[in-house]
């Protein structure tokens, strides 16, 4: 970049050009952990901020709280000086970058609950000193980081582009992904000004494979809001055509199948029980809403959110049949959920439609029960009110004494052919069952 540097931004960017300077990240959950393993594989030192003291003990004792990140990894981090966990805020000063990567959440209304961000920020201005660089790494609507993150942040006294930086480089982690990890996936940059961008570019581009420049901290905001979006659409339409197709006897997975062996014009999308994760369910809601704000319609957008928020209600409706099939009713029916984690193989219930099903099934008077081995204890959600349950063994005695089983989530260390061979009934809504010969008791959802 052509920017001449001077003084404070100058000193801040040589110290990121020789790995001298600390990173910290706020946020010690499933996108900051994988950070913390991309700028220490890189050499840099982390120091890692959580308001939750049981995280920051756990991180400084050598163990990890989120599966697919080992207790190894935690281990050689503190073994080699690379990791210092902490809850208390005055330690932020030591390091010359601050990256938020912290909840945004939707508020009871479906709006942007940006409190984490807020709060978050409010710390940081309260140690903020010379020289430091601050990026938001939460996904949020365009226009957060200039008329959120910075007003806060000037509560300091600092001078933005002279006295501290600012910028946007959106998450893109995919927990539980072997393909892809923090440091393979190009990070996209947005600077608040010139500076900024240039200390923020220099900076990842030791801990990531490609770093992707943009002209504004809104553009890089509204890339990411535009990355969920379109899968949010595109798995809106293959979910309309699964319900169309069931109607018409017609297998969508088989359609889709077939569909994909094009080598051209098309991508596949797979539906489900519902949208899971943090940023699919949530992000296009955060676009409607500004949207809204600023007056201007987005009704494909809104179409695609009802489409897959009323996929939980499609899936009640093939168990009540099902059952019905058998005689039996959801009432007082022993239902047995598999997989509460949003997507297979991982132990990240975020945002997981089996939590919205099971709400669904014990409303209709249900005994509920679970099994997913990545989730051991069904946690407490805010938004649900269900019984703190254990994961059960899939034996052949508790499949056999479920009057249906409902596969939510398709994990890979779930043995169909047992399930199949020993369950009464089952609504597979993953297509789980796909390979099993004889699907007769199987209701697809």
């Amino acid at each position: 970049m052509a920017t001449t540097l001077q003084n404070t931004a100058q000193q801040t960017l040589e110290s990121v050009k020789k790995k001298t300077a600390k990173v910290g990240i706020l946020g010690l959950g499933y996108v900051g952990l994988p950070l913390i393993q991309a700028f220490t594989r890189a050499g840099l030192e982390c120091i890692g901020f959580d308001v939750d003291q049981t995280k920051v003990d756990s991180l400084n004792a050598g163990k990890s709280y989120i599966e697919h990140i080992p207790d190894e990894w935690i281990q050689s981090w503190i073994d080699e000086n690379k990791l210092v966990a902490t809850a208390k805020k005055e330690d932020l000063k030591e390091a010359d970058a601050l990256l938020m990567c912290v909840p945004t959440p939707l508020s009871d209304s479906r709006d942007p609950d940006l409190s984490y961000v807020e709060a978050t920020t409010e710390t940081i201005a309260s140690v903020l000193r010379p020289g430091q660089l601050v990026v938001l790494e939460s996904t949020t609507y365009p226009g957060t980081t200039r008329d959120v993150v910075l007003p806060i942040l000037e509560k300091s006294g600092l001078e933005i582009g002279k006295d501290f930086f600012l910028a946007y480089s959106p998450e893109r982690e995919d927990p539980g992904n072997p393909n892809f990890t923090a440091s393979s996936i190009p990070k996209v940059v947005g600077g608040y000004e010139p500076n900024s961008l240039e200390i923020a570019s220099a900076l990842y581009s030791h801990a990531v494979v490609e770093t992707v420049p943009v002209n504004s901290c809104e553009v890089a905001e509204a890339c990411k809001i535009v990355e969920n979006t379109y899968r949010c659409v595109n798995i809106a339409m293959v979910n309309e055509l699964k319900v169309l197709f069931d109607q018409l006897g017609i297998d969508v997975w088989e359609v889709i199948d077939a569909a994909k062996t094009k080598p051209f014009g098309f991508q596949a999308f797979y539906p489900g029980p519902g949208l899971g994760g943090h940023c699919i369910p949530i992000d296009p809601f955060y676009l409607s809403w500004l949207a809204r704000k600023n007056e201007v319609p987005t009704r494909f957008i809104e179409l695609a959110g009802e489409v897959n928020t009323a996929m939980p209600s499609f899936v009640i409706n093939k168990v009540i049949e099902a059952l019905n099939s058998v005689g039996k009713s959801v009432r007082g029916s022993k239902i047995g959920v598999l997989g509460v984690a949003y997507k297979k193989d991982v132990d990240d219930d975020r945002e997981s439609p089996s939590f919205k099903l099971m709400e669904l099934l014990m409303q209709r008077g249900a005994i509920l029960s679970y099994s997913d081995p990545h989730v051991p204890m069904l946690p407490a959600k805010r938004h649900y009110d269900l019984p703190r349950l254990a994961s059960e063994e899939l034996s052949s005695e508790y499949l056999a004494g479920l009057d249906c089983v409902l596969i939510a989530t398709d994990h890979t260390a779930f043995d169909w052919n047992h399930i199949v061979n020993h369950a009464s009934l089952i609504v597979d809504t993953r297509n789980a069952t796909k390979n099993i010969t004889d699907r007769k008791k199987v209701w697809m959802a």
